[in-house]
């Protein structure tokens, strides 16, 4: 369910992996929020990914992560309307993020999707890198409906948009930075949406993770993001 040239990890089709996630969660009490991605694409089509989120809910999952990587509105509502309903029969929400770098890049274009599919089981998923690199007038998150926000994405971005889209999904995927580091107003966004939302941290970074490692480098994303949070005196949020 990942993006083409990305890893994507299928515990669902690896015994040996689940049953290593299900003792880290045992050992840990770290729980799982959500799985990605389910791609709104040509093909496969929604049912493709029924294994994946079973294994999700097996998993204790609240949410599944979507995203629009076609081009036919009527269709990608079809599609998109069709995932919710393979979804719901587990408990599963499924979470429409724009992403900045493709053709459904606007908060816009994911209310329209979310309120025309017409089911009830949904979620609009902020990335604050994706809605800073959108452009997109804070006032806008006003529309997006309290039962509707489930969870957040946080991280922080350069001030300037990457020039090329080869630029802009090397660094979405490559080079995000900690919360406070760069030039998004996290603390804006975060203030129009609901105190209740669980925010999680997504900060890719691979010359970081090198040099800090797995461990260190996911212990700095957590300590930077609640450093920021705590001076810029944001919303008090889960944190996972």
């Amino acid at each position: 369910m990942g993006l083409p040239g990305e890893v994507a990890y299928a515990p669902h089709e690896d015994a040996v992996m689940l049953r290593e996630i299900k003792a880290a969660i045992d050992n840990t009490g770290v729980q799982v929020l959500d799985i990605e991605l389910a791609r709104i694409i040509e093909a496969p089509g929604p049912d493709s990914y029924l294994p994946a989120l079973e294994m999700a809910a097996e998993l204790g999952a609240k949410h599944v992560l979507s995203s629009v990587w076609m081009h036919d509105r009527h269709q990608v509502i079809e599609r998109f309307a069709r995932l919710c309903d393979v979804a719901k029969p587990l408990g599963l929400t499924v979470n429409l993020e724009f992403v900045s770098s493709t053709e459904w890049n606007t908060l816009e274009g994911a209310l329209d999707v979310v309120t025309s599919s017409g089911r009830d089981n949904v979620g609009i998923m902020i990335d604050t890198l994706h809605f800073h690199r959108g452009r997109i007038p804070i006032e806008q998150l006003d529309r997006v409906p309290a039962s509707w926000s489930n969870f957040v994405h946080v991280c922080d971005d350069r001030a300037d948009v990457p020039a090329t889209l080869e630029e802009a999904r090397r660094t979405m995927r490559e080079e995000r930075l900690y919360p406070g580091e760069g030039g998004v107003d996290i603390a804006g966004i975060l203030g129009r949406l609901p105190q209740s939302l669980v925010c999680a941290i997504e900060l890719p970074h691979r010359q970081r993770m090198r040099e800090l490692g797995h461990d260190r480098f996911a212990r700095t994303c957590l300590e930077r993001t609640k450093r920021y949070l705590s001076i810029a005196e944001a919303p008090d949020l889960e944190h996972h």
